[in-house]
């Protein structure tokens, strides 16, 4: 061979050798990136864990604080229930006060003449069903009306009596009366109706 075909040969050679050279580098780069990304995979994996057990603490607490507040509404449900009337107790304090006023003015009047006396109860009494109906009306109780026909709903048929004045089912007489708390009837009035 010649020399100019040797020379020719190392010229062609040099450039295998820096590209061999090139590609032995560029492989370990990608066997460093390679490295580099399993690294940064078992970060990621470790970083998406400790957020996982984050939401799992997070879901926790805030499934401890709803049973809680859960169990507190159910424990004020009942108790507003059990007190329920409290407002209503609380105003029959009156008529009671009332009366025991009426039993103890009876004892210092017992020198007051007999017709005194009376009045003074009478006047006691009819103070103290008003102080009733006053605590009825505070809290929506009515008297069921008697005028008129008899409707069984709201009343009581416990008599049957003749009446020229009244038609054949009307109410004649109340007997007892009846109560109403809003819309329910809390107990009928008793009457008697009219029969022919």
């Amino acid at each position: 061979m010649s020399e100019e075909t040797k020379e020719e040969l190392k010229q062609e050679e040099l450039p295998l050798e820096e590209e061999v050279n090139e590609t032995v580098e560029t492989t370990e780069e990608n066997q460093n990136c390679d490295e580099n990304k399993e690294l940064s995979l078992e970060e990621k994996v470790a970083e998406l864990e400790g957020k996982l057990k984050e939401s799992e603490d997070k879901y926790f607490r805030v499934h401890a604080d709803f049973e809680n507040i859960k169990k507190r509404l159910e424990k004020e449900k009942y108790q507003a229930i059990d007190y329920a009337s409290e407002k209503f107790a609380k105003d029959l304090l009156t008529p009671i006060d009332t009366l025991e006023m009426a039993l103890a003015a009876e004892e210092a009047a017992k020198e007051l003449p007999t017709e005194e006396l009376l009045s003074k109860l009478k006047e006691g009494v009819e103070l103290t069903i008003k102080n009733f109906y006053t605590a009825f009306e505070k809290h929506d109780i009515t008297l069921v009306e008697t005028d008129g026909e008899f409707d069984p709903n709201f009343h009581d048929a416990v008599m049957q009596v003749d009446s020229e004045d009244h038609e054949d089912g009307q109410i004649v007489q109340q007997l007892q009366k009846g109560y109403k708390f809003k819309d329910r009837l809390l107990r009928p009035a008793m009457v008697s109706i009219c029969k022919k």
